[in-house]
């Protein structure tokens, strides 16, 4: 296997390209991933090159106060940790993809780091005073976990989200009835795709290729404890929609939930990249503004 190394932000303070937690690897050639571009993460990745050529486990810390030392106007400070990657750490790295609650504990051996996932809440590391040593212990509070999506549709706008949500904080579930759909979508009857519905949580997006469809979703939808349902389609769909669940019982605060047209309103276009991109976006922003529908 080739030699890679990893990069991570412990610590940041002001303004930073990116928080802290973040991660990258490197290897002889190749990048994953991104602790914000610029000279700091220039000058990380001339680090962990350098640390390539060192045995796996092999660590060093340092702190780039990025107006002084990096001449980037942000003006923030960043301790970053770079360490030649040892194969056998492998797996807490995948299970940062969909994190525990709770903390990663790293002990500095000189031999390598040594991390677990522990619970508990500790404050953000300092990117200031005098850097970690050999056989110190490390707590990295984890990011919130990953933003659940129960996306019903794989036609052009579905594939389109589904490319964005690959890089986005959202945990996709995926669904369609069409047996042609695209790899990653799960296939069901209607019957299986309203069960889904139902149970969902989080964030629910409906936009399938039949309207009678999207109905039977929206309202299997509405009896799941999901906090935001989507539904493409115009103002007119809309209005038809809202009747006929009116006329079925459904109250105002139910409906409450249902966001249709989808999208930021300022946002414009027809072409199934801007309607992901504006969804997406939408998302995000009701993300921020509330912590369910977390996995």
């Amino acid at each position: 296997e080739e030699p890679c190394a990893l990069i991570s932000l412990l610590a940041a303070e002001g303004s930073t390209p990116r928080e802290a937690g973040t991660r990258m690897a490197v290897s002889a050639r190749e990048s994953f991933g991104t602790i914000g571009g610029g000279n700091l993460e220039f000058q990380a990745m001339a680090q962990a090159r350098r640390a390539l050529t060192h045995a796996p486990g092999t660590w060093r810390i340092q702190d780039y106060p990025l107006g002084p030392l990096l001449g980037q106007c942000c003006g923030g400070r960043a301790r970053v940790m770079v360490e030649r990657l040892d194969m056998a750490q492998i797996p807490w790295l995948e299970a940062l993809r969909a994190p525990p609650s709770g903390a990663l504990r790293t002990e500095l051996l000189p031999e390598g780091p040594r991390r677990a996932f522990v619970e508990a809440a500790p404050a953000p590391l300092s990117a200031r005073g005098p850097l970690p040593k050999p056989g110190e212990i490390l707590l990295e509070p984890l990011a919130r976990p990953f933003a659940c999506v129960t996306l019903f549709g794989a036609g052009h706008v579905g594939q389109a989200l589904a490319r964005l949500f690959e890089g986005l904080p959202f945990h996709l579930a995926w669904f369609d009835e069409r047996p042609d759909s695209p790899p990653g979508v799960h296939i069901g009857d209607r019957s299986a795709l309203c069960a889904q519905a139902r149970a969902a949580r989080g964030f629910t997006l409906i936009l399938t290729h039949d309207h009678a469809l999207d109905y039977e979703l929206l309202r299997a939808a509405l009896a799941s404890p999901a906090r935001f349902i989507g539904l493409i389609g115009s103002e007119t769909k809309r209005i038809r929609f809202m009747r006929r669940l009116r006329e079925e019982g459904f109250s105002e605060n139910d409906l409450a939930r249902v966001v249709c047209p989808i999208g930021l309103p300022g946002l414009k276009g027809k072409a199934p990249e801007v309607v992901a991109v504006s969804v997406a976006a939408q998302l995000l922003l009701a993300d921020q503004q509330g912590d369910d529908g977390r996995s």
